[in-house]
């Protein structure tokens, strides 16, 4: 009678381990599936970068150098992602496509305050087609941003709590880390004054 209680036990326990197993691969997977979907967006920001920049010279023959910065950046983001692609869950791989991406976001925010001097660079149907898009895909970027952090939130708090941490830890599920893109800083509008 005792051996069946104990075997009864220990089944509970394995199915137990098997349910919560099951579970941290489920989460572990659509923080991949998540990553993916920032990848996609990245990707379509990489690509309109250099039509942006290419339609830009034209009209910013003096300002080679910020140009050249935006070029640079991008560059620096597409290599973050494309490590980042390798192994979406590695800490030190996201830290850095975070940070390529803020450099990217603040060169392309210092392009956009220079274009306010070229009035028929703001005018150009291709500059406004082509930063309509690019506003877009920032928005997709941040959206599929939030959805990865939230799918990192959920799948770190489930392989941290008990016991839970115990199966994580026999299987190495390790710690995922949030993507955080540091946005530029924002103009102050300017103010008017009707006295």
């Amino acid at each position: 009678m005792e051996w069946i209680v104990l075997a009864g036990i220990v089944a509970l326990l394995l199915i137990g381990g098997i349910l919560i197993y099951n579970r941290l691969v489920t989460y572990h997977n659509r923080v991949e599936n998540a990553f993916a979907q920032i990848d996609v967006q990245l990707h379509r920001r990489h690509d309109l970068i250099p039509n942006l920049v290419e339609t830009a010279k034209g009209y910013m023959q003096h300002e080679r150098e910020t140009l050249t910065e935006v070029i640079e950046a991008r560059n620096q983001a597409m290599s973050g992602l494309s490590e980042a692609e390798q192994d979406p869950m590695d800490p030190a791989t996201m830290q850095q496509l975070g940070q390529a991406e803020s450099g990217l976001s603040g060169a392309l925010g210092r392009l956009f305050a220079l274009s306010e001097n070229y009035p028929d660079l703001k005018a150009n149907e291709n500059m406004m087609q082509l930063t309509e898009e690019l506003t877009t895909t920032e928005n997709r970027v941040a959206y599929a941003r939030q959805g990865y952090n939230d799918a990192v939130m959920t799948y770190n708090t489930a392989r941290e709590v008990f016991p839970s941490n115990l199966i994580a830890g026999w299987f190495r599920f390790e710690a995922a880390t949030p993507l955080e893109i540091e946005e530029p800083e924002m103009r102050e509008a300017p103010s008017v004054s009707f006295t």
